[in-house]
C-alpha cells in the first residue's frame, strides 16, 4: 500500500505545498491538490513539480465542466512534462454547488461528460488527430472563423504515452464508470467498514467491463492521521469538514455526500446536519455528526489502534492510503506509517 496526502484548497497554498514537499523524504508517495472554489489546482501542482523529485502530484479534482477536454488533457500533459512523468490526473463531475454555483455551468450529463473527457484525454496524449462530435460544444464552422473539418493534434510530445487518470466518484453509476475506465478511484468520506456494502456491486459491474490493459483499479482513501491518546480531539478537527460536505455541498436532493452518509446508516444524523447547515447553524451541524462516523473516517488513537485502522483500509481494497498528518512532527508520523506498509 502506498502513502499520499491531500492538500486542502483553503489557506496559504505556498505554505501547504512546502509542508507537503518536505514529506517526500519521509516516504510520502503522492500529494493530491484539491480545487473546488479555492485556488486552481494546476498552479499549485506546477509549484510542487519544481519542489519535489520523486513524489507524484495529482489533481483531486479538476471538474469536467469548467475546462474543455482538450485543456484538461493539455494541463495534465504539461504537468507530466514539468514533473518528469509524475503527474496523475484526478477528474470528476464535482457537484451542482461548485459547477453551477461557482462556475455558472449547467450540471448535466455528468457520466457522459466524464467518460468523454477521459477518452479524449487519452487520445490527445497519444497525439491522435482529434475530430470529435459529442457532448462538448462543437467548434465554429469555417464560415464563422472556425476549423470544423480540420482535425488537430497536440503539438508537444508528452513524456508518457498516457497519464494515469483517477475518477472521484460516490454514486453507484459513477463508481461503476470509475471501475470500468479509470486507472484509479478517489472516494471521499470513505468508511472501509461499509465499502463492500455501499460500492461492492458497482465496482464488480465496472470491473467486468474493464480493459485488462488498464491493470488493477487503484483505490485512494484515508483520513486524518494521529498517534495520540486524545483521538476525540482529532475527530473534532474533522467535524467541520463532514458538516460542510454533508450539510452544505448541495441543496436537499442534490447532495451526494449527504446520500453517502445515509447509505452508511446515519439517516437521521444526515438529515439533522443538512437542516442545521442550510439554516446557517454550522456549530449545531458539526455537533450532529455521529461520533461513530468520525472514528471510522479517522486513523487516530494509540499506535496499536492506528495500525489496526490501516489494516482495515487495506483489507477494504485501498491501495494508496491518503492521510492528513495531525501533530507537531508530521514527518515522523509519515515515517512510522510508511514502515508499516
Amino acid at each position: 500500500m502506498e502513502l499520499s496526502m491531500p492538500l486542502a484548497y483553503a489557506g496559504d497554498p505556498r505554505t501547504a505545498a512546502d509542508r507537503a514537499a518536505a514529506l517526500e523524504s519521509a516516504g510520502l508517495d503522492a500529494v493530491w491538490v484539491a480545487e473546488a472554489y479555492g485556488f486552481d489546482s494546476p498552479t499549485i501542482l506546477g509549484y510542487l513539480a519544481a519542489r519535489t523529485e520523486r513524489m507524484r502530484i495529482g489533481s483531486a479534482i479538476l471538474n469536467v465542466y469548467s475546462r474543455s477536454p482538450a485543456l484538461i488533457a493539455q494541463t495534465a500533459a504539461g504537468l507530466d512534462a514539468l514533473s518528469g512523468g509524475r503527474a496523475i490526473l484526478g477528474v470528476g463531475a464535482s457537484g451542482p454547488q461548485v459547477v453551477e454555483g461557482w462556475h455558472g455551468r449547467r450540471y448535466d450529463r455528468p457520466l457522459g461528460r466524464t467518460r468523454e473527457v477521459v477518452e479524449l484525454a487519452r487520445r490527445i496524449w497519444r497525439r491522435e488527430l482529434i475530430e470529435h462530435h459529442g457532448i462538448t460544444d462543437l467548434p465554429l464552422p469555417p464560415e464563422k472563423g472556425g476549423t470544423l473539418g480540420r482535425p488537430l493534434k497536440l503539438l508537444n510530445h508528452p513524456v508518457r504515452a498516457t497519464v494515469p487518470v483517477h475518477l472521484a466518484a460516490l454514486g453507484p453509476a459513477n463508481v461503476r464508470l470509475a471501475a470500468e475506465i479509470a486507472d484509479g478511484w478517489l472516494p471521499f468520506l470513505y468508511v472501509p467498514e461499509h465499502a463492500a456494502e455501499v460500492w461492492g456491486r458497482s465496482l464488480a459491474e465496472g470491473r467486468a467491463k474493464r480493459d485488462p490493459a488498464l491493470g488493477p483499479l487503484s483505490i485512494v482513501a484515508g483520513g486524518p492521521l494521529a498517534i495520540t491518546d486524545d483521538a476525540e480531539a482529532v475527530h473534532d478537527l474533522m467535524r467541520p469538514t463532514v458538516a460542510l460536505y454533508v450539510g452544505g455541498m448541495g441543496a436537499p436532493g442534490r447532495n451526494f455526500y449527504h446520500d453517502l452518509v445515509r447509505a452508511y446508516g446515519h439517516e437521521s444524523a444526515a438529515a439533522a446536519i443538512q437542516e442545521h447547515y442550510l439554516a446557517g447553524r454550522k456549530k449545531e451541524a458539526e455537533a450532529a455528526v455521529p461520533a461513530e462516523l468520525l472514528e471510522q473516517l479517522c486513523l487516530a488513537g494509540p499506535e496499536g489502534h492506528v495500525r489496526d485502522r490501516v489494516e482495515v483500509f487495506r483489507e477494504a481494497g485501498v491501495t494508496m492510503l491518503d492521510v492528513t498528518p495531525v501533530g507537531p512532527d508530521p514527518a515522523r508520523l509519515i515515517e512510522r506509517v510508511r514502515s508499516w506498509l
